[in-house]
């Protein structure tokens, strides 16, 4: 029988702020929005790191297996089956949220502020069958250091002296591993790590009634902080969808050999995208990813949860982690003790980050650091209801202009997150428009009909008062041309007499 290796491999050899906010979580944007996405939990303080892992395999689990570098040789109560619930947990605790405000009448000065409000079944492997699969990795230079069988599945930690005889023994031993899988497994080799090889006891599968593999986690101490994705992606096609849960005591852990960026937050988008949020925030990661040049870090969530902050969350998307969820986590350093806030004790602080990675973006493994940074950071979206009522006073005409531009401001926000083509969003803009007066109106008006003043011609540069005295002007200058006519026709006269 040959099983495929799932290689979603993950090593980690070493591994009161908060902010006013009245809007209500209305739509999130789960890691189920992605297509090959697996999810791990990582726990670290000092050089012990706890993992947790879910693969997002689909297929019979006769086929799954899974091989993981780890730092060490790992016993029997360094591993245990997890629940898969806490992974739902975390996911809408800590996923990208859409928010709504509700807009105040500014003329009935009114404020509307709705509120909503391990198992270990230890069973060895049959001796004989270990002593002549112990023996033949010996011909391929691979040590089966330990086997353990845990719930559903049959694990072996192995050490090899070179990577073609470890690909051997593998596939002599069923696991169907990817095309040069031994260049893949070299490095791990060379640094002297172990293999945690995996796949599923079918007999305790079935005799459990299981539907689907459970989360292994693991515990461990390593100086080094890392996440082993390069072997991870020797069997994938395409770009692989990862969600990183990180906990630590000090603050953010971000990844110290590629970026670590947040993702477009807090920025307000049309009320139409509420029944589309999936869709949006899928678009708004693929250009953000895009745009960082397809080899960063997104960071989604980071809060902290330690027992002394008492906003866990603002908004809160789902319930914030407790003690056992914690524990199940792999928070092995809370203590189960009541407080005001929360019902443990100890200083704790999550970071979610989204990594979509490939072959040719991230050629090396994550590299990991715990930051001081305790900022407190989500991917929110924010939608505005208008006010309600009559709008006709001056405040309320001001709001429609504010309106009007504000939308204006949201769809290009839609388009510029997103790509999407906003043309059917013209309406939207325009909704409350017929609810100004003229003179708010955003666009130009027809001019009002021009009235017969009387001014035009040569008089539109006087005044009524300046029109009243040029009357009498003329009339002075009719008399003097009167005069000065007949003084001319005198003067004539005499001028023929004396001739």
């Amino acid at each position: 029988m040959r099983t495929t290796v799932l290689t979603s491999l993950f090593f980690f050899a070493h591994a009161i702020q908060s902010f006013a906010f009245c809007g209500f979580y209305v739509a999130k944007a789960d890691a189920k929005l992605f297509n090959k996405t697996s999810q791990v939990i990582i726990a670290r303080d000092g050089t012990q790191v706890a993992i947790t892992m879910s693969s997002d395999f689909e297929g019979d689990v006769k086929d799954f297996a899974m091989v993981v570098p780890v730092a060490e040789v790992l016993q029997r109560n360094q591993i245990r089956i997890s629940k898969q619930s806490i992974f739902d947990i975390l996911d809408a605790y800590s996923g990208p949220r859409l928010v709504e405000y509700y807009d105040p009448n500014p003329c009935q000065r009114v404020y509307y502020n709705k509120s909503t409000s391990m198992e270990m079944a230890a069973a060895p492997v049959e001796d004989m069958e270990m002593e002549m699969m112990m023996e033949e990795a010996k011909d391929d230079g691979v040590t089966i250091l330990e086997t353990y069988t845990i719930g559903e599945y049959d694990i072996l930690i192995l050490s090899a002296e070179e990577s073609n005889g470890l690909e051997r023994w593998l596939t002599k031993n069923g696991y169907k591993i990817p095309e040069k899988a031994a260049s893949v497994l070299e490095p791990y080799i060379k640094s002297d790590m172990k293999f945690f090889v995996v796949k599923v006891n079918l007999e305790n599968f079935q005799s459990q009634g299981l539907e689907n593999l459970r989360p292994i986690q693991m515990t461990f101490r390593s100086e080094k902080f890392m996440l082993p994705i390069r072997l991870g992606m020797a069997n994938a096609n395409g770009d692989q969808d990862m969600i990183v849960y990180s906990f630590s005591q000090k603050g953010r852990i971000e990844s110290t050999n590629y970026r670590t960026l947040e993702i477009p937050s807090n920025i307000e988008i049309p009320l139409a995208i509420q029944p589309k949020f999936g869709p949006f925030y899928k678009s708004l990661f693929d250009k953000a990813w895009a745009d960082a040049g397809k080899n960063a870090l997104m960071l989604e969530y980071a809060w902290d949860l330690s027992s002394r902050n008492y906003v866990k969350c603002d908004p809160c998307v789902g319930t914030p982690p407790q003690y056992a969820d914690l524990r199940e986590a792999g928070v092995f350093w809370v203590n189960n003790q009541r407080t005001a806030g929360s019902n443990y004790t100890g200083d704790v602080f999550m970071t979610r980050l989204h990594v979509r990675y490939n072959r040719k973006t991230f050629p090396q493994d994550l590299m990991f650091q715990i930051t001081p940074n305790k900022e407190n950071f989500q991917g929110r979206y924010i939608m505005r209801h208008p006010a309600k009522g009559d709008l006709s006073c001056s405040a309320g005409q001001n709001y429609l202009q504010n309106l009007h531009d504000r939308r204006v401001q949201e769809v290009k926000n839609l388009a510029d997150l997103t790509n999407w083509s906003i043309a059917e969003y013209q309406g939207y803009i325009r909704e409350y428009d017929k609810m100004m007066k003229n003179g708010n109106s955003p666009y130009l008006q027809p001019l009002p009909e021009k009235k017969n003043n009387g001014k035009g011609g040569f008089f539109f540069l006087f005044g009524p008062a300046s029109q009243g005295a040029l009357f009498w002007a003329l009339i002075v200058l009719s008399i003097l041309s009167i005069l000065l006519t007949g003084i001319l026709i005198r003067n004539r006269q005499r001028n023929f007499q004396l001739s």
